[in-house]
């Protein structure tokens, strides 16, 4: 089977001899969205690139985002053209040409409620038209985002069934992108780094960098080694200020709650009520398409300790709930809840204001010698962009070509599916795209492969199997927390833990 980028253990390991006592023009540290941006976007164009990642691709921020591709309303209504603009920039090209099959168009309802008084619903249908201008200028069709309008109360009711009766004006319906998987993104991203020649490595922490040189330890031996670079790209996101302690963070906690999409009626549209008091920031519940719906997101300064899980306190998990609530019919309760998850913003510190008033602009700090480049800040949605511009600062320096990644494709995102695709459960076609029929290949002669694991769950056995053999995953965490998501509800990953430890045991690479 070929398998473009294809990672796991035998690539690692000859990976792993390449960076020990190696020499490479880019060393990236970090293995979020923002590290594989930047390993794909320097090795698409010669340079000689290397990612280390002490867990597992994707293991921290990346994969604790609210799963949108978002055209940069919010930023707007904060006069921030320039980043909506660049939003909605990176989100044609995702949808066009990068990952057009872990992309789609998804409609949105602002209610006409008491949430949302007649001035304030005049000022949302400015903002979603503003933004409908920067669709139009970034190149994106109708086709592939209809424009905003306004709808009936009926229309809305029929979009969000859980919605309230009572005083009820209609709604403002606009479109946005929505992505499959956080996770799978960065997935992609790494193998097509891969295919274009960079050394990908997780399980490997950095333990210091000194004028070029990084001492590394590869955690599933506890071997260490050293390996040198031109330059240093520091992607740890959250963790920056601990691999360059100059950096100054304040990060921000964004928490969400997981629900059963029947709790709003099975809605065919997202819902954003207003926060009370507040300007420009919303709750929303957002409908997966696997019946599940995504409620959040808070974005409040955080001072503890990093952690790769934190919990969603449960002031957090009332105030979504509250707020969601204002809008719906039936109340929503902690009883409705069936998973949680939070996640940290690397965002700058750049004095008091509240972390929700903090620009989302990236900003790329460069050591003293100029041997080290952090990058920090940005969001999911311009992770293209933020690397594309951390390694035009390298070529810069030392000399390249110009970026290539606004025009290529990642793995899956190949036209022409061949014509097996008929045959192929429609779950891998919105998560795989053009390789669904190699990941169904996999099944090799044995139909429970295609089935679900297990009653209540779409994740399929094949899943798992490409996960090892194709997606870099070594062990269950690798496999359930971040190549299928089984653990966004716990009880769902508890039942799959048994099948993905024998399949795992049982893979042969």
């Amino acid at each position: 089977m070929n398998v473009v980028g294809s990672l796991n253990a035998v690539q690692r390991a000859a990976d792993l001899g390449r960076l020990d006592g190696g020499s490479f023009d880019v060393l990236v540290i970090g293995g979020g969205i923002t590290g594989t941006g930047v390993a794909l976007d320097a090795a698409s164009r010669g340079l000689r690139t290397a990612l280390i990642e002490r867990r597992d691709l994707a293991n921290g921020t990346s994969r604790w985002s609210s799963k949108l591709i978002h055209g940069g309303l919010r930023y707007l209504r904060h006069l921030e053209v320039a980043v909506a603009w660049e939003s909605a920039r990176e989100r044609q090209i995702l949808m066009s040409t990068t990952a057009p099959h872990l992309v789609r168009a998804l409609p949105f309802v602002a209610p006409l409620n008491d949430t949302l008084p007649p001035l304030g619903g005049v000022l949302t249908e400015v903002g979603v038209r503003a933004g409908d201008v920067l669709r139009l200028a970034s190149g994106t069709r109708r086709a592939q985002l209809p424009g905003p309008r306004r709808v009936s109360a009926v229309e809305a009711r029929q979009l969000i069934p859980g919605l309230r009766r009572d005083r009820l004006r209609g709604g403002v319906l606009f479109w946005d992108g929505q992505l499959e998987d956080d996770a799978r993104l960065v997935v992609a991203v790494a193998r097509t780094a891969a295919a274009s020649g960079a050394a990908i490595v997780t399980h490997c922490t950095a333990l210091s960098v000194s004028d070029g040189s990084v001492q590394a330890c590869d955690e599933l031996t506890g071997t260490t080694f050293e390996v040198q670079a031109r330059t240093v790209v520091n992607a740890a996101g959250v963790w920056a200020d601990t691999v360059d302690p100059r950096v100054r963070l304040r990060p921000s906690k964004g928490s969400h709650l997981v629900l059963d999409a029947a709790a709003l009626g099975d809605p065919r549209a997202a819902v954003i009520v207003p926060v009370e008091g507040e300007s420009a920031r919303w709750v929303g519940a957002t409908p997966t398409g696997d019946g599940r719906l995504i409620v959040g997101v808070t974005d409040d300064d955080y001072a503890g300790t990093i952690v790769d899980e934190p919990a969603v306190t449960a002031a957090e998990e009332t105030f979504l709930l509250g707020t969601l609530s204002r809008a719906l019919l039936r109340p929503l309760s902690s009883a409705d809840v069936i998973g949680r998850y939070a996640g940290f913003r690397p965002l700058l510190d750049t004095g008091p204001r509240s972390t929700a008033d903090i620009s989302r602009r990236h900003a790329i700090i460069e050591s003293a010698d100029g041997r080290m480049l952090t990058v920090v800040g940005g969001k999911l949605t311009t992770y293209r962009r933020m690397a594309q511009d951390t390694v035009d600062r390298i070529v810069d320096r030392h000399g390249g070509g110009r970026s290539r990644t606004s025009s290529l494709p990642l793995v899956g995102a190949a036209r022409g599916v061949p014509a097996t695709v008929s045959t192929v459960p429609a779950r891998l076609l919105r998560r795989f795209g053009s390789e669904a029929p190699l990941v169904a290949a996999l099944a090799d002669g044995d139909p429970a492969l295609l089935e679900p694991l297990f009653s209540g769950t779409a994740v399929l056995g094949v899943e798992l199997l490409f996960g090892v053999h194709h997606e870099g995953a070594m062990d269950v965490d690798d496999l359930l927390d971040r190549r299928v998501r089984l653990g966004l509800v716990p009880a769902e990953r508890r039942r799959a833990d048994a099948c993905a430890a024998q399949l795992l045991a049982s893979s042969v690479t």
